[in-house]
């Protein structure tokens, strides 16, 4: 069930939120338990079979939580001997569903038999509840967490708004609003702002991201069947999945914490206008921000993070980014993307050593130009990584960086080069289908992403249009990163009053409106 789906949002939304209000009122744990059925059943639409083992997981989980509490009087050597098996069953069972296909796929190539395994259908979110049990055990151990009652438990793992696409969050931060639940003179302010921030992700979702993916798929379409691109074709269609990607996972983190405000729980920040960023360090304190701070402190930190001098630290972050990309899919592509960002952040690193050895002999700070540079460097190796990451494979992905590079010519599609002098019979005649030709895609290509582009870059995000009303935690700074960690919470600076806010949200709702309008009526006479 999607968050975009009719099912959710005019059934299964308000039916659960209704009865969550209506219970609450009597028992707060037994809207607890309300709420934990309801997600069961939110995991369960997909596939009930799965049902099962996300509930082994967390039965699982919590006895050796239990048992890592100091429960049982075991001596510290037994408790790590626990920690590991309570972490290697979690990751065997994401490895078996997750990556065992992919393993054996490999190990076919290189010896050349055939071992098959069957189909194996990838259980919904395992990566998600998954990293956050792992994280539960190893606070357990570390003594940050204390016991809690496996029905608040099971709400910390399966509570829908952030079961699928995250944010991952800790128990420090969700357990207790799940205890104290919200004040009842708070139900219209929570209703209202809950629902504000899943409209504008829900919008973001449905009407700019999935344009924006028509006019991705067909240019990695092409590249997969091994045609060439040209530069403006292959940009266009890299640029476009950029976009789709962005308010995707924008607008799915909009929803996530909307849907749960709704029931007095703010979730965790987890994406903050990644595209603004002006380094590779900043993106990835912007981009799935509950990610990079699981991947900090559950391996990077504990890899030795900065504290072992700069090459183990370089290994650090190159390792912790490739199992990161691993994380997001079993592919090779995957695996290429998370090295890519490996090798940014470590270039990135080395660039901060040298600047800040240049600070010492008096050197300059970075001009406005320097600045823009910076963005656009940081922005186009974004860029090239998201290539690797849409890509079905390597030959199609190098298809299109090819395009990109300009190795195939820099020509305008032939349709377009023949048409662009009919201009004013186009603005003329209102099929404009027909006289584009070929070429409409390409038009409406650049027509999407050129808006959309600019819209990321310099629009304000949901969180700072309503920061008034403190939509989401901020992830926590973790006491031995340092200045240059890849979580800190960046400030949000524009906080307009409610007037502003909603001219904001209407001006721009009118605007993209009327460019779906007029995207959808030229995309359906081509």
């Amino acid at each position: 069930m999607l968050f975009n789906s009719y099912q959710f949002i005019f059934l299964f939304l308000p039916l659960t939120l209704l009865g969550f209000l209506v219970i609450a009122r009597k028992s707060r744990e037994l809207s607890i338990f309300w709420l934990v059925l309801a997600s069961l059943f939110f995991y369960g639409w997909w596939n009930p079979v799965y049902l099962f083992l996300i509930i082994a997981s967390m039965l699982l989980n919590y006895l050796f939580g239990w048992l890592l509490g100091g429960k049982g009087g075991y001596t510290e050597r037994q408790r790590r001997w626990i920690l590991g098996l309570g972490i290697t069953l979690n990751l065997s069972a994401l490895g078996y569903y997750k990556y065992a296909g992919f393993f054996i796929e490999n190990i076919n190539v290189i010896t050349g038999v055939d071992y098959n395994l069957g189909t194996i259908i990838l259980p919904l979110a395992i990566s998600f509840f998954t990293f956050q049990q792992i994280a539960y055990l190893v606070d357990a151990f570390r003594g940050i967490t204390r016991e809690y009652k496996f029905l608040h438990y099971a709400l910390f793992v399966t509570f829908f708004p952030q079961l699928i696409a995250g944010p991952i969050v800790h128990h420090k931060e969700m357990l207790p609003q799940f205890l104290t639940g919200p004040s009842s003179r708070k139900i219209i302010e929570n209703l209202s702002i809950g629902i504000t921030i899943f409209a504008i992700g829900l919008f973001k979702k449905a009407v700019l991201a999935d344009n924006a993916a028509l006019y991705a798929s067909p240019v990695f379409s092409t590249a997969e069947s091994g045609e060439t691109l040209s530069f403006f074709v292959a940009w266009g269609g890299a640029l476009a999945y950029t976009m789709q990607l962005y308010f995707d996972f924008s607008g799915y983190s909009d929803m996530a914490i909307g849907g749960a405000r709704m029931f007095g729980i703010k979730l965790p920040l987890n994406f903050h206008s990644p595209y603004k960023a002006t380094n590779i360090v900043e993106f990835w304190r912007r981009w799935h921000m509950t990610l990079s701070r699981f991947l900090r402190d559950y391996l990077y930190i504990p890899l030795g993070g900065n504290k072992l001098g700069p090459i183990k630290r370089y290994r650090n972050l190159f390792l912790t980014m490739l199992l990161g990309g691993l994380w997001h899919g079993a592919g090779w592509t995957f695996v290429v993307w998370g090295a890519l960002h490996g090798f940014y952040l470590i270039t990135n690193h080395a660039w901060h050593r040298v600047r800040k050895f240049m600070s010492s002999a008096n050197y300059s700070p970075a001009s406005s130009a320097a600045k823009s540079l910076a963005w656009a460097i940081t922005f186009v190796a974004v860029i090239i990584g998201w290539v690797f990451f849409r890509a079905t494979d390597f030959s199609s992905a190098l298809v299109i960086l090819e395009g990109m590079a300009g190795f195939n010519g820099f020509e305008l599609p032939n349709a377009v080069m023949a048409r662009l002098g009919q201009l004013g019979v186009l603005l003329r005649d209102l099929g404009v289908g027909t006289y584009l030709g070929g070429g409409t895609q390409f038009v409406l290509t650049y027509l999407w992403v050129i808006p959309l582009t600019l819209v990321a870059v310099l629009f304000p995000n949901t969180q700072q249009i309503m920061s008034r009303f403190e939509p989401a935690l901020s992830p926590y700074h973790h006491p031995e990163s340092d200045n240059h960690s890849i979580t800190l919470m960046l400030p949000l600076k524009w906080s307009p009053t409610g007037r502003w806010a909603a001219l904001t949200a209407l001006v721009g709702t009118l605007g993209v409106l009327a460019l779906t309008s007029v995207s959808e009526f030229l995309y359906f006479q081509f």
